[in-house]
């Protein structure tokens, strides 16, 4: 059973587009347009998964707490951007992001909860920076309340896989492979 659970998690991380995930500002402004924008690239696929991994790895307090600031500030990255705030280097932290948090869960780095917490944050504003910045001011709400949940759930599945992949023998080491897989594809968008 967890192998078919494992199999189907990277299967739907391979079936992604690449890290042109944004949506033209016609189609924002819906609640679907936000469940669905950060499904449609890697970049975002495999950072929220990583957080995910990242929290489970850690535990304790870090298991809510991580997937919680990423979420909190990405959502005062969005505000950022629709009052206007300039923010430079979105799309490069951004797969920076992909780089470092694929690493530190292919090294199973262990941090204080408060570091952790600081470290998502920063790349949280990113991402929240980027969601808001092709927005426009047409339907903000409804669809920040959808890439809002959407990266939960995100992180959510990377908690339930990290969890349930760390119960088999090898599965520390199988986490480390997908953090690998994950600093790999970000490097691989750098440089495509």
């Amino acid at each position: 059973m967890n192998r078919r659970l494992l199999l189907a998690a990277l299967a739907f991380a391979a079936s992604t587009a690449p890290a042109l995930a944004h949506l033209g500002p016609a189609e924002h402004g819906s609640l679907m347009a936000g469940l669905t924008h950060p499904l449609s690239g890697l970049d975002h696929v495999l950072v929220m998964i990583a957080v995910g991994l990242w929290a489970a790895q850690i535990g304790g307090r870090s298991l809510w707490a991580v997937p919680a600031a990423f979420v909190g500030t990405m959502a005062f990255g969005f505000g950022l951007a629709m009052i206007g705030v300039q923010l430079p280097f979105v799309e490069p932290a951004i797969l920076a992001s992909m780089v470092a948090l694929g690493l530190l869960v292919a090294m199973a780095v262990r941090l204080q909860a408060a570091a952790c917490v600081a470290l998502v944050g920063i790349f949280a504003l990113f991402h929240g920076y980027a969601h808001g910045g092709e927005l426009g001011a047409s339907g903000a709400l409804p669809f920040s309340a959808g890439f809002v949940i959407a990266t939960a759930l995100l992180h959510g599945a990377g908690i339930g896989l990290g969890l349930g992949i760390g119960r088999l023998s090898s599965g520390g080491q199988f986490s480390r492979l997908l953090g690998g897989l994950t600093a790999f594809a970000g490097l691989a968008l750098i440089f495509n």
